[in-house]
C-alpha cells in the first residue's frame, strides 16, 4: 500500500510540474517560415524574438478562456496535492479520499475544458507560418488530462490502510 500511495504521489507531482510547462511555455503550435521557426502558446508569439500573442477580437475571448482553465487546473491539482498530504496525516484508517480525489476530477474538468477550447480555435493558426504542428506543451496539456482523471479516480478508490 506504501508503494502505490507513494506511485500516486510520484505521479501527480509530475503532473504538476507537466502542467506549469505546458501552460507557462510557448510551444502550443509550431510552424516554419523564411526567416526561421516560428511558436505560439498562449501568451507569446516568438519567431527571432517573442512578443505578445496577436489576436483578433473574434478569437480574444477564447484565448483568454484557455488561459483561466489552465491556470484553475494548476491551482487545484496542487490543492489536491496539499489536500492529498494533510489527509494521509488527518484521515482515518479504512476512510477514502474523497476530497482529493474530487478536487483532481475539477481539475481534469478544467484541463479538458481549456485543451478542448484551444484545439477548436486555435489549431492549425500561426501567424507568418506556412506549415504548422502541435508543439510539445500542448502534448503535455493531454496527457496531463489522462493523468488527472486516473489520480482522480485513483483517490476515490483508494483507502487509507
Amino acid at each position: 500500500m506504501l508503494v502505490l500511495l507513494a506511485g500516486i504521489f510520484v505521479v501527480h507531482i509530475a503532473t504538476v510540474i507537466m502542467l506549469f510547462v505546458s501552460t507557462i511555455a510557448n510551444v502550443w503550435m509550431v510552424g516554419s517560415s523564411s526567416s526561421g521557426a516560428v511558436s505560439a502558446g498562449l501568451w507569446l508569439l516568438c519567431n527571432r524574438t517573442c512578443e505578445q500573442l496577436p489576436v483578433s477580437s473574434h478569437d480574444e475571448s477564447s484565448l483568454k478562456a484557455v488561459q483561466a482553465f489552465m491556470i484553475l487546473s494548476i491551482i487545484f491539482s496542487v490543492i489536491a496535492l496539499v489536500m492529498f498530504i494533510v489527509q494521509l496525516f488527518t484521515l482515518e484508517k479504512g476512510k477514502r479520499f474523497y476530497i482529493t480525489g474530487a478536487i483532481m476530477l475539477v481539475c481534469w474538468m478544467c484541463i479538458l475544458i481549456g485543451v478542448s477550447i484551444y484545439t477548436a480555435r486555435f489549431t492549425d493558426k500561426v501567424l507568418l507560418s506556412t506549415s504548422s504542428h502541435h508543439g510539445y506543451c500542448f502534448i503535455l496539456a493531454w496527457i496531463c488530462f489522462c493523468f488527472s482523471f486516473i489520480i482522480g479516480i485513483l483517490y476515490l478508490v483508494l483507502r487509507k490502510k
